[in-house]
């Protein structure tokens, strides 16, 4: 049973679908593209695969066919005729606001050797989401996204480049980070303003080692407090003696910015500290 996107702008009009603002709708009608991600994404029969949003459900279809279980989060339930009827059996939706639920409770019930989350996910929620899953320690082997372009851009952004930020750290710390393609805004229904990107994040076998994680967390946080202030202005209530001992180590001083630094730069001066 392959739900193909003329189906699903069919179902949309037989059911007179009103797509909302306030979720950030925007549904994949290009099949290239959902073959694309599920084929970089290597899913398989051992993989429990978490998909947040899966609206008229052409990318959930697909997921049902290559893994074991699926189990999908929808807020919108006025998507409920469309999405029910071109799901397979081992497909389950949870009609609630993933942000909200005990997603440890929801995993009790199934057996699977690797979880996997899939998405296509709003501009407006992406980094909550993405806090939720690593806050929540659900032990993810692989998050493959498509989120907004500029966005996908800050997380795999590496050290001076414009979009570096301390979310691309708080990120790299957890996982390699990479593009796996490009995703035109002409593939959506209603159509974005702005082209998309398909993000993978696969989970660090070796963490950096870090003495406290909350003081790392929070070094990094303030050091990119106000982007074009030195690291002397932004961490002005730290030791900012031992800060500079480990930056002479890299011919830098406190005159640098947050932007310059590598993650390993930050985890030796939070161990440091």
């Amino acid at each position: 049973m392959e739900y193909s996107p003329n189906k699903m702008k069919q179902d949309l009009q037989e059911n007179d679908f009103k797509f909302k603002k306030k979720f950030g709708q925007n549904f994949i009608v290009d099949k290239n593209i959902i073959d694309n991600i599920i084929n970089k994404a290597k899913i398989d029969k051992d993989t429990l695969v978490i998909e947040i949003g899966p609206g008229a459900g052409s990318l959930t279809n697909k997921l049902g066919e290559t893994a074991k279980n699926v189990l999908a989060y929808e807020i919108d339930k006025t998507v409920k005729p469309i999405l029910e009827k071109n799901i397979h059996s081992n497909t389950q939706i949870i009609y609630d606001d993933f942000l909200k639920r005990n997603i440890k409770e929801d995993l009790k019930n199934y057996d699977y050797k690797k979880l996997y989350v899939v998405a296509n996910l709003p501009y407006y929620i992406t980094t909550p989401i993405i806090i939720k899953l690593i806050e929540d320690k659900l032990n993810i082997d692989k998050i493959v996204i498509m989120v907004q372009k500029e966005v996908g851009n800050r997380f795999k952004a590496k050290p001076n480049t414009k979009d570096y930020n301390s979310l691309s750290i708080y990120l790299n710390y957890y996982f390699n980070v990479n593009k796996l393609l490009d995703v035109s805004k002409n593939v959506f229904i209603p159509k974005p303003n702005v082209d998309s990107i398909v993000i993978e994040f696969t989970k660090k076998q070796e963490k950096i080692y870090l003495k406290n994680e909350n003081l790392f967390f929070k070094l990094v946080k303030d050091s990119f407090k106000q982007k074009r202030k030195t690291l002397k202005n932004n961490l002005k209530e730290y030791n900012l003696e031992k800060i500079e001992n480990v930056l002479k180590k890299y011919n830098l001083d406190l005159s640098v910015r947050a932007e310059s630094l590598s993650i390993e730069i930050f985890a030796e001066i939070a161990n440091n500290l």
